[in-house]
């Protein structure tokens, strides 16, 4: 066997693992969930479903006009009738416009799009706080090691059930648990603005991610293995993962406080 694969899954395990989870951390209160039409959102909302049931689970679908295609709000929606969840259309184009009218100069496009997630993650929480559930995060382990997340918006939740999966190996769960095709396909993106994928920011598709995050970071492999695993243009590859990593590691850390 290549020690330098991504270890495949054990579908029922994990499921197992992860339901547990749920019912340990929210069994009493239930959960609200952002559902943006994405194989991370509808794999959490699924396991969500068996651990909790369809009454302890509250799905909000947030699309913003300028950035969120239809398809993914329709699909959104389909799927949250499939599973019988609750669900709320809050569209956050109008709450977006106001802060960015007010703050902005039209020039920070990352930043205007970290607005909306942020607008998504309160929007999220007042359901929460005014429902008595836990908000329950869709981040996968290849986005929450190299920080691909919004620091207080997608990354501001009270648990996340999947976090613990690498992308590739969401996929498969999502396959063993019945996700749609159509969902299961679909190119990943926060869609924080128009035409955004996930693997077109990072210039890395997860295949390739998921095989160096497993070298670097389960493997302990060295940089010039790593490469030589990877093939042509390995070192170039495995330097962009680590510097993201590096870059973004303040996301994963409380905000230090100094020793008084």
């Amino acid at each position: 066997m290549n020690v330098a694969a991504v270890p495949s899954i054990n579908c029922d395990d994990v499921e197992r693992k992860i339901t547990r989870f749920l019912r340990r951390e929210a069994g009493k209160r239930g959960v609200v969930l952002g559902l943006s039409g994405g194989i991370d959102s509808a794999t959490v909302a699924a396991l969500a479903v068996e651990a909790l049931g369809k009454q302890k689970v509250l799905a909000l679908i947030m699309p913003e006009d300028g950035s969120t295609p239809s398809e993914d709000s329709d699909d959104a929606i389909s799927y949250a009738e499939e599973l019988g969840i609750s669900y709320r259309i809050v569209n956050i184009t109008d709450a977006t416009r106001c802060i960015i009218s007010s703050v902005a100069n039209g020039e920070g496009k990352v930043a205007e799009g970290n607005i909306k997630a942020r607008i998504r993650m309160l929007t999220l929480y007042y359901f929460a706080n005014t429902e008595g559930r836990i908000v329950v995060g869709s981040g996968d382990r290849s986005e929450l090691l190299i920080g691909y997340f919004t620091k207080y918006g997608d990354g501001g939740a009270d648990v996340f059930p999947i976090g613990g999966l690498y992308k590739t190996q969401v996929r498969q769960l999502a396959k063993c648990i019945g996700i749609p095709s159509r969902i299961i396909s679909k190119k990943s993106s926060p869609c924080l603005w128009d035409g955004q994928t996930a693997e077109g920011e990072l210039g890395i598709n997860y295949d390739q991610l998921d095989l160096i995050l497993h070298m670097m970071v389960d493997r302990k492999m060295k940089r010039e293995e790593m490469a030589g695993r990877l093939g042509e243009g390995g070192e170039a590859l495995v330097d962009k993962v680590r510097e993201r990593i590096n870059s973004n590691a303040h996301k994963l850390r409380f905000p230090p406080i100094p020793k008084i």
